[in-house]
């Protein structure tokens, strides 16, 4: 028996190639969203690493020039000039004294909340 033979065929039910092509799709499909939303978190990741540095940065340079910590968080946006998104982080920014380090959180807003 000739293993080239074209008539030794095995057939496969009708509609099977086209099924096959739906799933490989959607497996790319899958793969390509969870990468894209990996993605996503690690750039928001970085972003708000970034603002905590910045913060601190901030509130160290205010302290070394006016020998005070910053009173708000709007002090430090208006006379430091920190901007960062607010639709995305939280920051809650609570002065203990003018000679304590204030206590600083940030928190991410998740998307759409009811």
């Amino acid at each position: 028996m000739n293993r080239f033979d074209p008539d030794n065929r095995t057939q496969l039910p009708e509609g099977t190639g086209r099924a096959v092509m739906l799933i490989v799709l959607a497996a790319i499909v899958g793969v390509v969203l969870y990468l894209l939303s990996s993605f996503g978190s690690q750039t928001t990741d970085r972003q708000e690493e970034s603002l905590r540095r910045a913060l601190e940065r901030d509130i160290v340079q205010c302290y070394a020039l006016e020998g005070t910590y910053p009173p708000s968080l709007s002090y430090i946006e208006e006379h430091y000039g920190l901007t960062y998104d607010h639709s995305t982080f939280y920051v809650d920014y609570r002065p203990i004294g003018a000679n304590l380090y204030p206590d600083v959180t940030i928190l991410q807003i998740k998307g759409d909340m009811p």
